[in-house]
């Protein structure tokens, strides 16, 4: 599974999570501190000291209370959207659907189809992603 975060100027972090694991609020909560904190601060230096807002769905890892006293030590804030309501997710809509369709019909070892996403992400404008915000 791709965990993408990203922000309007492009992606901030790709993570994969290992085939047959679950995410659940620990590894989710792990996941911000020890890899998406850190790569704020190399990929977009001074943002930590302004506000971060994360857009989530209503899954149970993003929801759960641990990740929210997660949230809350970091001091960021997370924006739910409502179930099913792929109209209203940047990352559904916007990015994987894209992504899904340069990649369509072709076959990939794992570490093949990590690598193209990789590429399709770093080949997206910085454009691409400021109006999947803008739109939302």
């Amino acid at each position: 599974m791709l965990t993408v975060f990203w922000d309007s100027q492009g992606p901030i972090l790709e993570t994969y999570q290992e085939r047959g694991t679950t995410v659940t609020s620990a590894t989710y909560s792990d996941m911000l501190q020890r890899e998406i904190k850190p790569a704020i601060c190399s990929k977009r230096r001074g943002k930590l000291s302004k506000e971060i807002l994360l857009f989530h769905d209503n899954a149970r890892p993003h929801t759960a209370d641990h990740t929210l006293e997660t949230l809350k030590q970091l001091k960021w804030e997370a924006k739910e959207r409502p179930p099913y309501s792929l109209d209203l997710a940047p990352s559904d809509s916007h990015l994987f659907r894209p992504l899904s369709e340069a990649l369509r019909g072709r076959r990939f070892s794992c570490d093949d189809v990590k690598a193209a996403v990789h590429l399709w992400l770093r080949a997206q404008q910085k454009a691409f992603f400021a109006q999947a915000l803008q739109s939302w």
